[in-house]
């Protein structure tokens, strides 16, 4: 049987870089400081998502090639003008610089890898188990060194006859999901719109990059940073701007699915946990809660063990809204507070284990409503990374990337809504991926990526 790498062929490399077509003078220079917010996240895994697309029967490799990628090559130079740092690097900008920026410079460019692929588009697009590595080759590679890091990487397979994938990964240091939605929805939208060019992009996709809304008068952007530098001190050049390697590791055993709970079934576990709940209580019952709740439910009892060992349950909240000044929404950069809380996995196992799991999340979130949310930052903060981070075999870490808001499905760069969209880099992290259902009936789609005999009890405890 030929390995997943085997069936997908490269066409070629190319570097896109911002059109200076339109706007001859705009491209110029781009330096963008790191806040703490950034920092926090400095040598997380790059996040690795793919977005599967269809293309119509009758369709050829001469289409695709004629019509879909010339669009697609010709609006993402267009987007990357408005989102200059894309197209940078993550640098130190001098030997002895205390932080690493963000730059473009106008001979700067986003690495495109155009490919095709024999794999089976269904099989890869679908619901049913499969090899995690065989999603690997659609996913392109960031180029690294240990003084500079490209901050974006493209890549454009074709399955002829079938449909094509947009494979993403993106330095998690320079933004978050919802600054990658922002960009991937701007390159949709000009897309379908490049006839009209040059054109204005809607408020909510025009990134706001100004970072002088980011306080920071203890210095949580050193401390953050100074921990990371800490932490892989084993490392010959501690530095080194490449990804931690802790946070890097694949099993070859690992097999990946998604699961979706429908919107009757976040219903009925709503009832559920308000059935074991004190009415006098408000508690917090979004569909993430619920999600994550039910999910971290069927992981620790598939990973079984003593009732008594450790658990760490984790989340990043967008702090956009809940800081004072509030910040932008379409404010480009990392604006996320991570919140955890190490429990029993014995409190999860048992029949009350996800109204167990939805308190806790609850009292989470709610908490962030009550205002002073860098509060205590610092030593809350730096524990949720030191446990990540120092992750052991006797500590089972359960954490989330993507959310239902994104509105992922709603991505059209002209031939149709995604046929599936997957969030590959939970491959390294061990995370869930959330998405909206893409029925649009309110829904929510689970991304899991384990071993195999963990997938199958999972997939067995997976059902209402």
């Amino acid at each position: 049987m030929a390995s997943s790498d085997d069936l997908v062929r490269i066409v070629e490399v190319i570097e896109v870089a911002p059109s200076s077509n339109q706007f001859p003078t705009s491209a110029a220079e781009f330096t963008l400081p790191l806040t703490f917010f950034d920092t926090y996240w400095f040598k997380f895994s790059p996040v690795e998502r793919l977005f599967f697309y269809p293309l119509p029967a009758d369709s050829n490799p001469t289409f695709f090639n004629s019509e879909v990628l010339p669009k697609l090559k010709k609006s993402l130079s267009l987007t990357l003008l408005h989102f200059l740092p894309l197209a940078g690097n993550l640098i130190w900008p001098s030997p002895d610089a205390a932080k690493a920026v963000i730059r473009y410079t106008p001979n700067d460019a986003v690495s495109l890898t155009v490919a095709e692929s024999d794999g089976d588009f269904n099989g890869l697009s679908g619901n049913e188990i499969i090899n995690a590595i065989e999603l690997h080759p659609l996913v392109p590679q960031l180029k690294a060194s240990h003084d500079a890091v490209a901050i974006t990487a493209i890549q454009i397979t074709l399955f002829p006859n079938k449909g094509f994938c947009i494979g993403l990964t993106i330095h998690h240091t320079v933004l978050d999901g919802k600054s990658v939605m922002m960009f991937i929805k701007s390159w949709a939208y000009i897309c379908t719109n490049q006839e009209n060019y040059p054109l204005q992009l809607p408020s909510d996709l025009a990134p706001f990059f100004d970072r002088g809304v980011i306080k920071d008068p203890s210095g949580l952007d050193l401390f953050f940073l100074n921990q990371w530098l800490a932490l892989t001190a084993s490392d010959p050049k501690t530095r080194s701007l490449k990804v931690s390697q802790n946070l890097g590791r694949v099993s070859p055993n690992l097999v990946r699915t998604t699961f979706l709970l429908s919107h009757d079934n976040i219903n009925k576990l709503r009832e559920l946990v308000l059935s074991k709940w004190d009415k006098k209580k408000p508690i917090h019952l979004s569909t993430f809660v619920l999600a994550f709740a039910y999910t971290a439910t069927c992981l620790v009892k598939a990973r079984g063990g003593e009732s008594e060992r450790a658990v760490f349950m984790a989340f990043a909240s967008d702090y956009r809204t809940r800081l004072d000044p509030s910040v932008p929404e379409n404010y480009f950069g990392n604006c996320l507070g991570p919140h955890g809380q190490c429990v029993k996995a014995g409190d999860l196992m048992d029949e009350n284990g996800v109204a167990f799991g939805a308190h806790m999340l609850s009292d989470e979130i709610k908490g962030l409503e009550k205002g002073g949310v860098l509060d205590g930052a610092k030593n809350k903060w730096s524990a949720v990374l030191d446990a990540i981070v120092k992750e052991s075999g006797s500590m089972q870490m359960i954490t989330v990337a993507g959310s239902p808001r994104f509105h992922v499905y709603g991505l059209n760069f002209g031939w149709g809504k995604p046929k599936k969209v997957e969030i590959v880099s939970v491959d390294r992290t061990g995370a869930i991926s959330l998405a909206e259902s893409r029925d649009g009936s309110g829904g929510v789609e689970i991304g899991l990526a384990l071993e195999k005999h963990e997938m199958e009890i999972v997939a067995s405890l997976f059902k209402f």
